[in-house]
């Protein structure tokens, strides 16, 4: 498990490094151009729409390790074709690599961590999962903000180079693990195998209600970051573009800072109620964010509610990060656990793929609609996780219990629940 965090916290090291600097690098550095920057952050987001309905069933079959080392060789690969890039077709054929490869490490590194724990750990470690991947991409945009210089196009291939050498040693690290052996769907039993990975995972009611509130959650937030928030705070509350920096630091300080206090309060907790709680925690952060656009107060305290916008969108993720992936987990079949992994993963890229389309033109021209958009679907997301809650069994929604008890939580399919009540 060590060795698997490890990974985790360098892959998001090297992505803080360019991620941020994509557009400037590829529009003013390379001088292709305002639409070709726009294109190449529209193949890194489609080329991981591509790959993530066959990564599941991938993982369940080879295992998890195999996939992300190749998925690091890809993204490595595409991180160092970007720094050498100089054409339109190389940047946009190496965007694709470094899309795919990153996108494909997510379900991959999620699996890995349900393999390593048990029901009782699994919790704790997926928080220090989210908490290392925002320790790195913090870290990563830091040092590479000090790297980068528009006027020294060497400066944006040592970038690239520093993060193809961190998907470098995560293979590394990866190729050194010992994965305890699991079922693999040549074990499966016959009415999972007969049924097929879609359509068991599509009749599996719980799961889809699941993704639909998947696809809420992120499309009220992580879509509206740096899109429709930022377009919001600029235009409606005059918020400086230095601002919006400070805003998205206090995110991340927020979530460093308070992802281990959390964890406790929801370790103690139902699942279904703590996401719960985080969408009314979101209502409160629109509201705020609302009155930073009405204009009646100074710029400093327009600036403050904006900051506590994102600071209160980043506690909401603290309280995220230990319920929804392990939820997911428990969840699946044993011999499935890749393809429900990659599945939610599928449906957060989507959310970020439709996030910033709907909420940038609306936060940038129909302030007061935007407000009251995302207030709505911060409340929704309270409804779908305490409807969410009632089609759980105990140790799903409160595995603490389950711990306390030493029983041990298993899948077992809707209809024999519903026979059993």
């Amino acid at each position: 498990m060590r060795r698997i965090q490890a990974g985790n916290v360098l892959s998001a090291f090297g992505l803080g490094f360019t991620v941020p600097y994509l557009y400037l690098y590829v529009a003013q550095v390379r001088n292709l151009g305002a639409g070709t920057a726009g294109a190449v952050l529209a193949v890194f987001a489609m080329a991981a729409l591509v790959v993530l309905p066959f990564t599941g069933r991938a993982i369940d079959r080879r295992g998890p390790l195999p996939v992300l080392v190749g998925a690091a060789l890809l993204a490595a690969a595409g991180a160092l074709g970007m720094g050498l890039a100089g054409s339109v077709p190389t940047v946009v054929g190496s965007a694709a690599l470094l899309g795919a490869g990153t996108a494909v490490m997510q379900p991959a590194l999620a699996t890995m961590i349900v393999w390593c724990s048990p029901t009782a750990t699994r919790t704790r470690a997926f928080a220090t999962q989210f908490f290392l991947q925002n320790l790195g991409l913090g870290v990563g945009g830091l040092i590479g903000g000090q790297l980068v210089d528009e006027s020294r196009p060497g400066s944006f291939l040592l970038l690239f180079s520093i993060e193809a050498a961190m998907f470098l040693v995560l293979a590394g690290i990866a190729a050194t693990v010992t994965m305890p052996r699991t079922p693999s769907i040549g074990q499966a039993p016959k009415d999972e195998k007969s049924r097929g990975g879609l359509r068991a995972l599509l009749g599996h009611r719980a799961m889809v209600q699941l993704c639909v509130l998947g696809f809420v959650l992120f499309f009220a937030c992580y879509g509206q970051f740096e899109s429709g928030l930022a377009a919001y705070g600029t235009e409606a509350a005059g918020i400086e573009p230095s601002a919006l920096g400070m805003a998205l630091a206090a995110n991340t300080a927020v979530i460093v800072a308070a992802q281990f206090l959390v964890l406790r309060f929801v370790e103690r907790r139902r699942r279904t109620r703590v996401i719960a709680w985080v969408g009314l925690i979101w209502t409160v952060a629109w509201l705020i964010a609302g009155y930073a656009g009405l204009g009646h107060g100074s710029q400093a305290m327009a600036t403050a509610a904006f900051i506590a916008t994102y600071g209160l969108f980043g506690l909401g993720e603290a309280m995220l990060s230990p319920t929804v992936a392990p939820l997911v987990a428990d969840l699946a079949p044993e011999s499935m656990v890749g393809q429900y992994n990659s599945a939610f993963a599928l449906v957060k890229q989507l959310a970020l793929a439709v996030g910033p389309a709907v909420g940038g033109p609306m936060g940038a021209a129909l302030h007061g609609p935007y407000i009251v958009t995302f207030v709505l679907f911060s409340l929704g997301i309270t409804v779908l996780a305490l409807r969410l809650g009632r089609k759980l069994t105990p140790a799903q929604d409160h595995p603490y219990l389950v711990a306390k008890s030493r029983v041990v939580a298993r899948h077992r399919p809707e209809r024999a629940v519903e026979t059993a009540a």
